[in-house]
């Protein structure tokens, strides 16, 4: 499997910009089972929750919407969960022939976390840019300037993220760090773990 920094940003920027196209929901361009098609996914929920996210903060929805919205994002949270575990399964099968040194590192950050955090980072990029963009009456040049800085700033964090990824995937191939997982564990959405569920079923 051929998979870097680089090829995962491209697919994170490429369903970010397949989503504003439309602003809705589209297919995914690659093969089932793949980590190229689970990257895909992982950016396309985080791109649907960004949006509901922005939503749910608006002071003129009515309370049944908020709590329509909340579920929604609940059930998003679980899907992204989903995602990146099941990410960190590709990376695990990546590695596991190789046998880490005596002395091998563990990561407190698991690679797909990370790309977790690179994926929502193209989002803020992406809408960051608009601001940069805007030619509304209501954007001053000072908040475009403000934009400008915060946009240079998340450029900046992109090459460092890219670059933490890289070097912790060749720290596996090496055998310098042990490929371990734990799984999050996630009570709230379970009907057998979250008290609030078992107790009023």
């Amino acid at each position: 499997m051929n998979f870097d920094a680089k090829k995962a940003v491209s697919i994170f920027q490429e369903s970010v910009l397949d989503w504003h196209k439309k602003e809705a929901p589209h297919t995914n361009p690659y093969p089932d089972n793949s980590i190229e098609n689970t990257l895909y996914q992982k950016n396309h929920i985080d791109t649907i929750q960004w949006h509901i996210e922005d939503d749910i903060r608006r002071p003129d929805i009515p309370l049944e919407e908020v709590v329509s919205l909340k579920r929604k994002i609940d059930k998003l949270n679980q899907d992204r969960t989903d995602m990146v575990e099941k990410l960190d399964d590709f990376i695990i099968d990546l590695f596991k022939t190789i046998v880490p040194k005596p002395n091998a590192r563990l990561n407190s950050e698991s690679p797909a976390w990370l790309l977790d955090r690179m994926s929502i980072l193209e989002l803020k990029i992406y809408h960051m840019q608009e601001q940069v963009e805007r030619k509304d009456s209501a954007a001053s040049a000072e908040h475009i300037q403000k934009c400008q800085n915060k946009l240079t700033i998340l450029l900046d964090q992109r090459e460092d993220l890219k670059l933490c990824l890289d070097e912790l995937l060749l720290d596996y191939k090496n055998g310098d760090k042990k490929v371990k997982v734990y799984r999050q564990m996630k009570m709230y959405n379970d009907q057998n773990l979250n008290p609030s569920l078992y107790k009023n079923k």
